[in-house]
């Protein structure tokens, strides 16, 4: 190899994967002991979804805490938005590199697009490598003993706990070399990812995007959740849960890093090894969505049992609207559902109540709230909504039977026993008492006058009655008999 080889760059095609620590991708460049150039693409490729607007929220910030990050190591991280294989092929033509490495997505879109993209590369004779750094295994690794995919969730995670075995993680790279001459970027200002007129992100401020904001989030998980997490996690009032969902889809901490720190918790202490495979097994379910979608990416819009497509989904733009906006007059559901719109986020207890609240008891197509999901979750993934909207619906793989209609007002009894979750984000209930608080309807008008609270004025009754509404999806289930 010539001296004027060693000077040709590397491309790191970042993606969902903002971090530098466990980033195989750039790891690979570091130790190449080429030029390093770090790319990120606003892709803005036909097939490919864009991000939600929360999910653009968060990536601007990730963007920026990236590039400062790379900027302290030597190099510098360059913005383009646009057709990301025709970007690439350009800038690595423009910039005579050597190689292009990246690391592996599996979303539908962006599976036969990298394939062409890299025979594409090779064929103009760079060296171009993929990686794993968003999956604990790739989804062509388990297989059942017919050599099928495994459609159901525990003997999935018994085969992956199996075969996961042990694995290295990369530190972050303390220097990279930097090229003479660094490529154009566009600004990330220019992008305009944060929201204006009006800024809605504004009760945004708890999260701290960005590779050090998801270990400091894994820290405290582990120093204050993990004890009590199999019997919190369903409290959302106690916000027991990890909230790395956010980082764990941008790719600001990868899910072997979480499983390492989470399994040696329980090694060093064995009293803790229930919680932790508790924990676990929800970074399990992650696993298996995405594996799922991989195996069958018509998912994103079908039905995986076919006998759903049969469903008489119902067009009521009303209460959809009265759903989204948290005014159904079930106080479970409009609580989770203005946290959503407040914060980007909604615990997975909540989301259950809500997602089948407005497929069942509403009777509409799970896809339209899918999609209000995805622009509105800071930690939207193709994956985890699709297959978590389909297993509420009963049309999934493992999933929940349709029959299975969560009661929202014995659901707020259960979770939420004293009402300090809807009292924060259904402030006008705040003064019923807890007997009335999930079905204020019920309660005397004396006790209403008392806690200011006038239905129809202050708050909305119910937009449906939950024994008619479970009844008619029941009638429809039989109707249509979706067991396919």
């Amino acid at each position: 190899m010539t001296k004027d080889d060693d000077d040709k760059p590397v491309i790191v095609w970042f993606r969902r994967d903002l971090r530098l620590a466990d980033n195989p991708a750039l790891h690979l460049a570091a130790a190449s002991g080429r030029p390093v150039i770090p790319l990120y693409i606003l892709d803005e490729t036909e097939g490919v979804r864009p991000p939600g607007a929360a999910g653009l929220w968060w990536l601007d910030k990730s963007l920026k805490v990236l590039g400062e990050a790379l900027h302290d190591r030597g190099a510098t991280l360059i913005l383009r938005r646009g057709e990301a294989a025709e970007i690439l092929k350009e800038e690595a033509k423009n910039i005579d590199a050597a190689a292009v490495y990246w690391n592996r997505l599996y979303d539908p879109g962006q599976v036969d697009r990298d394939k062409a993209l890299k025979t594409a590369l090779q064929n103009d004779g760079l060296e171009v490598k993929s990686c794993n750094a968003s999956l604990l295994l790739e989804p062509w690794e388990i297989e059942t003993k017919t050599g099928g995919v495994y459609h159901v969730f525990t003997p999935f995670w018994r085969a992956a706990r199996a075969q996961i075995g042990a694995f290295s993680l990369h530190s972050a790279p303390k220097s990279l070399r930097a090229p003479d001459q660094h490529p154009p970027s566009e600004a990330l200002a220019n992008w305009r990812l944060h929201p204006t007129g009006p800024d809605w992100s504004k009760g945004f401020d708890d999260w701290t995007p960005g590779e050090e904001g998801a270990q400091a989030r894994l820290s405290r998980f582990i120093d204050r959740r993990l004890t009590d997490y199999p019997q919190h996690r369903d409290l959302p009032a106690l916000r027991a849960t990890t909230r790395l969902s956010p980082h764990l889809h941008w790719g600001e901490i990868g899910p072997r890093q979480v499983f390492r720190a989470i399994d040696g918790v329980a090694h060093g202490h064995p009293a803790l090894q229930p919680q932790a495979d508790k924990f676990l097994s929800e970074l399990g379910w992650r696993e298996f969505n995405h594996h799922l979608l991989f195996e069958r990416p018509e998912l994103l819009k079908e039905n995986f049992k076919p006998g759903f497509d049969h469903m008489p989904w119902r067009q009521d733009s009303d209460a959809f609207h009265a759903w989204t906006k948290g005014l159904t007059g079930y106080p479970m559901v409009d609580a989770g559902m203005r946290e959503l719109w407040a914060t980007g986020y909604m615990e997975n207890r909540v989301r259950m109540i809500c997602a089948s609240f407005l497929i069942k008891h509403l009777m509409i197509d799970w896809r339209e709230g899918e999609a209000w999901f995805w622009d509105t979750l800071c930690d939207a993934d193709e994956a985890n909504n699709v297959m978590n909207w389909q297993w509420v619906a009963g049309s999934g793989a493992d999933a929940s039977p349709w029959f299975r209609i969560f009661n929202p007002i014995s659901q707020g009894e259960k979770f939420d026993p004293n009402g300090a979750y809807v009292r924060r984000w259904v402030p006008e209930l705040a003064k019923l008492a807890d007997n009335y608080l999930h079905a204020p309807w019920t309660a005397p008008k004396d006790v209403m006058e008392k806690a200011g609270v006038k239905l129809g004025h202050s708050y909305p009754g119910p937009i449906v009655a939950h024994d008619q509404a479970r009844q008619r999806a029941l009638d429809a289930l039989k109707a249509t008999r979706p067991s396919a």
